[in-house]
């Protein structure tokens, strides 16, 4: 899981010189929240700044909502070089999500601008961080989620495949997760549910801390017609 398959490719920019009242138009009109700033280079855009809402705010006169056609008429012209940040956090396209999910946290920032050879290629927002969490963890999926202890050096994908494989199961996908000093598996399986795969996952020596069952199905067996 890396960046370029969740960043938004070609974002919209705008130049240096783009009068603060413009770029509110354009963040209004395209529904979004941050604006790279570029200028041209070697045949593609080297990103400069960016600019956001709450900079597009402070910019304008306290009585004047910049992102109502009324104020991109009489909202100042300033250039948006002005207001921009241009001490900046990037990420790469090849850069693993969850490493992109830390700049963002550590930094207190929703967006990370995609650099690739000095030119912005994409920005990866929040938003898709979650998306990408949503996908990863099969929550579109139907399927039984269990969550249950591990010891420290188990195999969890053996683990769950064994048992699930045992009581007719489908393994859709396993994490872990080191928690409050615990090391965790969360496993969505798929199939005709049974009460006898929590018993064999507590009798293999794993607390079980949760099982979740999906709309429609059954704790005692297939799902609901």
């Amino acid at each position: 899981m890396i960046v370029s398959l969740w960043m938004t490719r070609n974002p919209v920019t705008v130049g240096p010189e783009t009068p603060i009242a413009e770029a509110a138009k354009v963040m209004s009109q395209r529904s979004i929240r941050r604006l790279p700033v570029v200028v041209p280079a070697d045949g593609g855009l080297r990103l400069v700044g960016i600019v956001t809402t709450h900079d597009l705010a402070r910019a304008f006169p306290p009585d004047l909502n910049p992102f109502i056609p009324d104020a991109w008429e009489r909202g100042p012209r300033r250039p948006i070089a002005e207001v921009m940040s241009s001490t900046l956090k990037t990420t790469a396209p090849d850069i693993p999500i969850e490493e992109a999910a830390r700049i963002l946290r550590d930094a207190k920032i929703g967006a990370l601008p995609v650099i690739d050879g000095g030119n912005l290629v994409g920005i990866i927002t929040e938003s898709d961080i979650f998306r990408a969490f949503i996908e990863v963890v099969g929550i579109r999926s139907a399927g039984i989620r269990i969550t249950f202890d591990l010891a420290k050096d188990e195999d969890p994908v053996a683990t769950v495949t064994d048992l699930g494989r045992r009581h007719g199961l489908r393994v859709a996908s396993v994490l872990t997760l080191d928690h409050g000093g615990r090391r965790l598996g969360v496993a969505r399986l798929q199939g005709v549910w049974t009460e006898k795969f929590v018993d064999a996952v507590w009798k293999s020596g794993h607390r079980v801390l949760n099982v979740i069952f999906p709309e429609g199905i059954t704790r005692d067996g297939p799902p609901v017609k």
